[in-house]
């Protein structure tokens, strides 16, 4: 059977399913049922649908695929648009206008893009892709998860995919390499996992970051940083204090870090160290490495621990790791301690003092066996300031806590909470809360004041008890009915 006789019967199917949709009249009083297609039906058809692109993909890759190593960019659109068409007209393929620009964008995204990926990758709302399998997509849109509609045509097309997204940063994936971390042009963070570790199918995660890197006022709109906590933060990274950035998985931290790292100054050298590239910085003497998985044959392999020790001999004004998550954290305490101020890098924790033990396990980890004391020495001496990151209830991203460290007290590294996050009475039931200086003065204030930095008094005043804004906010306090609702909800 051709394929234009395979689409006529799908356009009549349609048709002949429309009709059936349409339901008779309800008596009075009764309810009117939801019209929808059997499953069944919905599955011939799309199934129908993908056998007939299935086809034509076929024989349009035999077609372009001898042509493909001397093309790109737009040539290679031209090129695939024009064997598409000599293709449906050769098979007798006739499908209305709309369908057929539709299959026309849908054989060019399987053919050069990532398939049903793409208008999920240039939704500027959608933050996380995560495909379960090749018929199912999920997304995360306002730190809400959520399912799709979109699917692969089948798992040859979702491992061809995943393959693309892995071969173009120079990585495999295979039996002997199942899991696999990469990233796509835009910076997007990829990771890649398939049987026999995943074992129901491949499974694809990708992190999707901002076409343009979010800046300061960005996050002061989001709520996730207030003007205050902007000022000190900017004044810190010009005074050059070492700065940890801690929070859970998708909280933010590495979109703080590009905000954090704004602030340094064009003339220095900055060195950026990471599993997959993903910070996006703007100065211009900027450095990117990267590390390397080992080869098939089991070599090859450049940890970040290694790029940590080799940076130290490139000249650089300040050192910027991605994340640590093993060894090089005791390279990265020593280069912080030997000269190389204002450096950065985030850790997983769920606390600022937790990111602390998170750090001792990380440094025994290097491999040497260091008394605790000592590694808590090295810490308080190394890291100035710690900025913790939390995902709300609701979705929203906020730094919920600011806390410097003030060195030892016997084997004991004490904190202080310079901004702290409180929450306030819901309103019209969400969660409310602010993020709030506590009153306390840093003592990093001389060492920005040795540097030429002045920070205003008042970004470390505390607000009122109430919980009312500050510096020009607004302030209101919930009325009776509305703290009513609030204990009836609870």
């Amino acid at each position: 059977m051709k394929l234009s006789e395979k689409l006529a019967a799908l356009e009549d199917q349609e048709r002949e399913a429309s009709s059936n949709a349409a339901p008779a009249l309800p008596s009075p009083g009764t309810a009117r049922p939801r019209p929808k297609a059997t499953p069944d039906a919905r599955a011939k058809r799309t199934s129908s649908w993908d056998e007939s692109k299935r086809q034509v993909r076929d024989l349009v890759l035999a077609e372009v695929a001898p042509k493909m190593a001397g093309l790109s960019g737009e040539a290679l659109v031209i090129e695939v648009k024009d064997a598409l068409d000599r293709i449906l007209q050769r098979e007798d393929v006739r499908v209305s206008p709309l369908e057929r620009r539709k299959f026309v964008q849908e054989m060019i995204a399987d053919t050069l893009g990532y398939g049903p990926l793409d208008p999920l990758l240039q939704d500027p709302g959608i933050t996380e892709i995560m495909c379960n399998g090749h018929d199912e997509i999920w997304v995360e849109r306002a730190g809400r998860i959520e399912p799709t509609d979109m699917s692969f045509t089948d798992d040859a097309q979702y491992r061809q995919v995943i393959e693309k997204i892995v071969s173009a940063v120079g990585r495999r994936i295979d039996e002997s390499a199942p899991m696999v971390d990469a990233r796509l042009p835009d910076g997007s963070r990829v990771n890649a996992i398939i049987p026999p570790l995943a074992i129901h199918g491949a499974v694809l995660t990708i992190r999707k970051f901002a076409a343009e890197p979010y800046q300061v006022k960005d996050l002061i709109n989001f709520g996730t940083y207030t003007l205050d906590l902007a000022m000190v933060m900017e004044a810190c990274v010009r005074g050059k204090l070492n700065v940890l950035v801690s929070g859970g998985t998708g909280t933010g931290k590495t979109t703080n870090l590009n905000v954090l790292s704004s602030f340094i100054p064009d003339d220095e050298r900055i060195i950026t160290i990471e599993d997959s590239a993903e910070l996006q910085l703007q100065q211009p003497h900027v450095i990117n490495l990267e590390s390397r998985p080992p080869n098939a044959e089991g070599s090859g392999e450049v940890r970040i621990r290694d790029l940590v020790k080799n940076s130290l001999r490139m000249r650089p004004d300040r050192i910027i790791v991605g994340e640590v998550r093993g060894g090089e954290a005791l390279d990265m305490l020593q280069a912080m301690n030997t000269g190389h101020e204002g450096s950065m890098t985030t850790v997983h924790s769920n606390s600022p003092r937790d990111a602390l033990s998170r750090l001792e396990t990380m440094v025994l980890m290097a491999g040497y066996d260091l008394p605790i004391r000592a590694i808590r020495e090295q810490i308080a001496s190394a890291l100035n300031i710690i900025m913790h990151v939390d995902r709300m209830p609701d979705g929203r991203r906020v730094v919920t806590s600011l806390t410097e460290l003030q060195g030892m007290e016997g084997d004991i590294i004490l904190l202080q909470e310079i901004f702290a996050y409180r929450n306030l009475p819901s309103i019209a039931g969400k969660p409310a809360g602010e993020l709030a200086a506590t009153g306390l003065r840093p003592k990093f204030l001389d060492k920005l004041a040795v540097a030429g930095i002045e920070v205003p008094a008042h970004a470390f005043r505390a607000p009122a008890s109430t919980g009312a804004a500050r510096s020009g906010r607004s302030s209101r306090l919930p009325s009776v009915a509305e703290l009513a609702s609030a204990e009836r909800a609870r």
